[in-house]
């Protein structure tokens, strides 16, 4: 694991996007918390940054499918993880995000 000093330090290359995971709620929707070791990562997560793209065979840019600022769904394993302090964000590729979710 890569350990950073600033996550805006980091810039992706090519096809990869920097993810923080979204963290689930540590209280119940009654008011009772929940135990660190309880609380899990969910599959989703934020796009901080993103690199700018794939040179296709012809030597053009392929538009990347997600931008900064987007919540994603991310596979369960893979990406590379990047520790910035006490925080671990993760580097996926942009073919490997399975989703992004619009509200």
């Amino acid at each position: 694991m890569s350990t950073v000093r600033s996550v805006k330090s980091l810039i992706p290359l090519l096809d990869r996007v920097l993810i923080q995971r979204v963290k689930s709620e540590a209280k119940t929707a009654s008011g009772i918390l929940l135990p660190e070791s309880s609380v899990k990562e969910l599959n989703e997560g934020k796009v901080l940054a993103v690199g700018p793209g794939q040179l296709g065979k012809d030597g053009q840019r392929l538009p990347m499918g997600v931008q900064k600022g987007d919540r994603v769904l991310i596979p369960s394993y893979g990406g590379s993880p990047v520790e910035v302090g006490d925080d671990v964000y993760h580097v996926f590729r942009d073919s490997e995000i399975i989703a992004k979710i619009n509200e």
